[in-house]
This record gives C-alpha cells, sequence and structure tokens, in this order.
C-alpha cells in the first residue's frame, strides 16, 4: 500500500515545489527574452542533449499540468528548425499524456476520478461510438482541456494504443503552428523593445493557422459523409 502511494506523494510534492518556488517565472516571454542568446548559445555546444533536456521538461509540464507548456512550444520553435521542434513537442506532449493517462489507472483513479467525474457523462456516448475517431477530433480542435483529454479515456476503456496514436497524430498541426510561431521571436526580441505576443503571427503562423483549422474539419466532414452514406 505504502509502495502505491510513493509516486502520488513524489507528483504531489513537484507540484507544490513548482508553485512555492514559483519556477513558472523562468518559463515566460520575458525571461526567454532576457536569455534568449545564452540559451541559444547553450543550444549550439550541446545539440544533442538539449532537444533532450526540452522534450523531459515537457514531459513532465504535460505530466504534471504545469501551465508552461505555452511557452515550451514556442520556444521549442525559436530553438530548434521545423520539423525537428515540433517532432520534440509532439514527442513530448504524447509521452506526458501516456503518463497521466496511465496514472489515472493505478493508485491515482480515486483522485483523478473526482477531477473528471461530472465531464464523463458527456462524452461517454461518443466515446463508446467510436473512441478513436472522438479522441483525434479532439485533439484536433482543442475545445476540452488538454489535462482533462488525457484524463477522461483512461475511465472509459479506452485502450492505450488507441490513446497513444490518436494523441500523437491529433497534436501535431497544432504543435506546427505554434514551433512556426516561435520562428518570429528572433526578429521580435531583436527589433522590439517590448514584447507582444500578436507580433509573432507572421504571414506564415496566419497560413498555418489556416491548414490547422483545415485539418480540424476533417473528422467533421468524415463523420457527415459517413452519416449521408447510412441514410
Amino acid at each position: 500500500m505504502i509502495k502505491k502511494l510513493i509516486p502520488i506523494g513524489v507528483i504531489i510534492l513537484l507540484i507544490i515545489l513548482f508553485y512555492a518556488l514559483d519556477l513558472g517565472r523562468f518559463f515566460t516571454f520575458e525571461s526567454l527574452k532576457a536569455q534568449h542568446e545564452d540559451i541559444k548559445a547553450f543550444v549550439s555546444r550541446h545539440p544533442i542533449t538539449t532537444p533532450l533536456l526540452f522534450i523531459t521538461l515537457y514531459i513532465i509540464a504535460v505530466a504534471l499540468s504545469l501551465p508552461i507548456a505555452g511557452i515550451l512550444t514556442i520556444g521549442m520553435g525559436y530553438l530548434f528548425p521545423l520539423p525537428l521542434s515540433t517532432l520534440y513537442v509532439v514527442i513530448g506532449a504524447t509521452i506526458g499524456a501516456t503518463i497521466i493517462f496511465l496514472a489515472a489507472r493505478s493508485a491515482f483513479s480515486a483522485i483523478l476520478y473526482k477531477k473528471v467525474e461530472p465531464f464523463l457523462s458527456k462524452i461517454e456516448g461518443n466515446m463508446k461510438e467510436n473512441a478513436a475517431m472522438y479522441l483525434l477530433t479532439m485533439r484536433l480542435i482543442p475545445l476540452i482541456p488538454f489535462w482533462l483529454l488525457n484524463l477522461a479515456p483512461a475511465f472509459l476503456s479506452v485502450p492505450l494504443r488507441t490513446f497513444v496514436w490518436t494523441t500523437f497524430v491529433g497534436i501535431i498541426p497544432g504543435s506546427y503552428v505554434y514551433t512556426q510561431a516561435g520562428l518570429g521571436l528572433a526578429s521580435v526580441f531583436e527589433d522590439s523593445d517590448h514584447f507582444t505576443f500578436g507580433a509573432i503571427f507572421t504571414p506564415e503562423v496566419i497560413i498555418a493557422f489556416c491548414v490547422l483549422i483545415a485539418f480540424s474539419l476533417i473528422p467533421i466532414i468524415y463523420k457527415w459523409i459517413r452519416g449521408r452514406k447510412s441514410l
């Protein structure tokens, strides 16, 4: 019994430390702007270590549902070339999501179930009808918080394989858009005294958003066509 509680204690301790030590201050646009030259130099000196480090940070952020995934995604787009930056984000996010998915089926079950219980009845029907298509759609169209969609399938008997591949594939378009946005940070940091979030939305990013919208419509169109054929 005590061994089962150790992982819970470790995760709770890590979350407490994150907020108690205000570690979030290191994961802001202002912090990235102030240290971007040093970080870039570190990445250049350690081309293998830094991707692994950032992927690990991303895994921790997702697994603990810490509010730093956004800055990490854009930061990876700034620090690493496409499509590697997108790949790093997708790998980190998928592993982190899988960890919390498995945690919901382990000793964490009772604790995490209370967080999602009111939501389960709303998606249970769709999940039973076609879990893979529903999860893929929700990943492409992020109407449901990422952390919630990591937990809910664990309590609705969704197979691990289905959860992993729909997460991996479904978050590729969104990850690409935000890593693409990170490419514009260099000019923003160098030419602007004050960072504005809108400054990174270059024409390339706007086009990427249009592509993301197009991708998000694919499951809806597929479901509509399938419904028409069944009539």
